[in-house]
């Protein structure tokens, strides 16, 4: 499976991986849907949550997070250079219907990936938050489930983080690629030096920062909400390239759709702020 990986995102095969991350997606959301109904959430609860939240400071973190896994800034860009691969040829009416099906194909996978974190979180809350029980810890939660939830519950947990892993990676470090020789102004080239170099010269610092980790989950909870917090630096630019009519033409953004953009990024550097100083505070 690594080699494998591996192969992919050197050579670049966008289709090829698409359809494994689908995959991997599909694994990971039949997990959770079949964990939901072993556990049996307060489903009127998930849905009024889902639609009116609470934030305070003591959540704002764990929040901030979610935000950051699942709208991930670096597949912001590996999905803008997704795009770009494909064959964009013809008329304004074909690259129209183009854009059309993009939109579908990415609104999917943000309502997929919404899917499996709210799955995550009902999960938790009909297990652990309901019994009492802080969990600190991969392994704990996973040894905790067993217990609690019963075998199969804890054999899904394991399979939906396996594979939520390696589609992450392998994105990630598409996008580190992508990213780094695009600023760069060169080709990506998959067999170029330069391309390769990119690629692994990323991955050190999160190799290093993982090897003197002393808790992984904690990391990874930290790890989401950095990403959250560059999120502002990825869609201010995105909203100021796809209005601006010398770079998109007729395809720039229009007026509702420019003032929906940058409402939401309102409410993401809002939040941010918010999360910054309830950190200096102290929370």
């Amino acid at each position: 499976m690594h080699a494998q990986r591996e192969y992919l995102i050197f050579s670049q095969k966008y289709h090829s991986v698409e359809k494994i991350i689908i995959g991997f997606l599909s694994i990971i959301s039949i997990s959770y849907v079949i964990e939901l109904f072993i556990v049996k959430p307060d489903v009127p609860q998930m849905i009024y949550h889902s639609i009116i939240p609470t934030m305070s400071g003591k959540t704002i973190y764990v929040a901030m997070g979610i935000l950051g896994a699942i709208v991930m800034p670096h597949n912001i860009y590996l999905h803008s250079n997704v795009i770009q691969s494909r064959d964009w040829s013809g008329d304004y009416e074909r690259k129209k219907r183009l854009i059309r099906y993009e939109q579908v194909d990415t609104m999917l996978a943000m309502i997929v990936g919404w899917f499996v974190n709210i799955s995550m979180i009902a999960v938790a809350a009909a297990v652990f938050f309901k019994h009492h029980i802080l969990v600190d810890s991969l392994s704990q939660a996973s040894e905790t489930l067993k217990p609690l939830a019963g075998p199969l519950a804890q054999l899904l947990f394991a399979t939906a983080l396996l594979f939520a892993g390696i589609s992450s990676s392998t994105t990630s470090s598409m996008a580190e690629a992508n990213v780094i020789t695009g600023y760069f102004g060169k080709n990506e080239d998959p067999k170029s030096t330069f391309y390769r170099i990119s690629l692994i010269a990323t991955s050190i610092p999160a190799f290093f920062i993982i090897l003197f980790s002393k808790s992984f989950y904690n990391l990874l909870i930290f790890s989401q909400v950095i990403l959250s917090i560059q999120l502002p630096f990825t869609i201010i630019p995105l909203i100021l390239l796809s209005a601006s009519p010398k770079i998109m033409g007729k395809f720039k953004l229009n007026k509702l759709q420019l003032v929906v953009s940058i409402v939401i990024a309102i409410v993401v550097i809002g939040l941010n702020i918010f999360l910054i100083k309830q950190t200096f505070r102290g929370g």
